[in-house]
């Protein structure tokens, strides 16, 4: 995922960097189970790390609490004396520098690996980073995982019509409620899902009221221990609840929103010596090429299968750990690559 630096007023929120990480991990090992035939069964493979899926929704989470730290007071111009101080030529082209490169070496690579028309047609729709107005975004193949930076650009476009929704408190948990009106009605009667903004908009209002209270959940979280672990227990809680209600959204926003407000309260810029397992530099440095990781971690996983590794040990969990691990690994590299590259490339042109 794009990651925009969670900081607000010299406060970093370092605790989501493991947030990212866990969730890009966890989207590549659910695809190696769903595009794999191994001969594993129970609880962890089927409903576990096929639930890894909904970590999609917790990128919404955090993306929107992330651009709300690095924008909102911006778009609003608080503190400014009304006037904005923002460019919104900078900001958008800011966004399509960020995502555009990568993604579009992804595009035109898998376009030369299987030519065609239609290949064509979506190549094009990807490389607007438009395409996710679409009511049927989801059906695009060509990186069929890029349907979610098609959301997040949506977003990105009504990012300033989100800052006056949340503009008071009042307002977002109103705005939040009509978003799960939405989601319901989405479902139910016009037939889409999560490729679709106003399904998935509850999600980004979830973020949004999390940056809202940013200040009162670290505050709380400082008054005594117990509160950060009374918070690790809510994240377990909303697990059970998630697995207990069979995944509905409610319990996807549960989990997404607990995890949040848990990174944010830990975090050790907000805390001195807390951040644990999220907050470190093996963290900070996935964190940074998420986005990167999850776009090609199916290029990587199509690699592997054809040379045959991934059935190399056999059909069992063996053979799936090293699978997830040789994916990974993979894309990592990729990733690095590809970035020095693009940076180079950018850094030679535009100069």
């Amino acid at each position: 995922m794009e990651q925009v630096s969670v900081k607000q007023n010299k406060q970093k929120y370092g605790a989501i960097d493991g947030l990212r990480t866990m969730a890009c991990f966890g989207v590549a090992a659910m695809h190696v189970a769903a595009n794999s035939s191994y001969e594993i069964n129970g609880f962890l493979y089927e409903d576990v790390i096929g639930a890894f899926t909904n970590f999609v929704y917790l990128f919404m989470v955090i993306s929107a609490f992330g651009m709300c730290c690095g924008y909102y007071d911006k778009m609003l111009g608080k503190n400014t004396n009304g006037i904005a101080q923002i460019s919104f030529s900078s900001f958008y082209k800011k966004r399509f520098l960020k995502v555009l490169p990568f993604f579009a070496c992804l595009c035109i690579l898998d376009f030369v690996l299987a030519p065609s028309v239609n290949t064509a047609y979506e190549v094009f729709a990807d490389l607007t980073l438009m395409f996710g107005l679409f009511p049927n975004a989801g059906n695009i193949s060509v990186i069929g995982v890029g349907w979610f930076l098609g959301l997040i650009f949506v977003f990105y476009l009504l990012f300033p019509f989100f800052c006056v929704l949340i503009e008071t408190k009042r307002r977002a948990w109103i705005s939040f409620v009509l978003s799960l009106i939405y989601n319901y009605i989405g479902s139910v009667y016009f037939e889409v899902g999560r490729t679709n903004i106003l399904y998935s908009a509850c999600f980004f209002f979830a973020g949004g009221l999390i940056y809202l209270y940013r200040t009162e959940i670290v505050e709380w979280g400082r008054k005594a221990g117990w509160h950060r672990w009374l918070m690790l227990c809510a994240v377990w809680l909303s697990v059970v609840f998630y697995f207990g209600v069979n995944s509905i959204i409610y319990g996807c926003i549960l989990v997404s929103v607990t995890l949040l407000a848990y990174a944010v309260a830990v975090s050790k810029n907000c805390d001195i010596d807390r951040g644990g397992v999220f907050e470190n530099k093996f963290t900070k440095f996935i964190s940074g090429i998420s986005m990167e990781i999850y776009l090609c971690h199916m290029v990587m996983f199509r690699v592997v299968e054809k040379t045959g590794l991934n059935t190399m040990f056999g059909n069992g969990w063996m053979q799936y750990f090293i699978t997830v691990l040789m994916v990974l690994t993979a894309s990592v590299v990729f990733a690095v690559v590809m970035q020095k590259m693009i940076g180079w490339i950018e850094g030679r042109v535009l100069r």
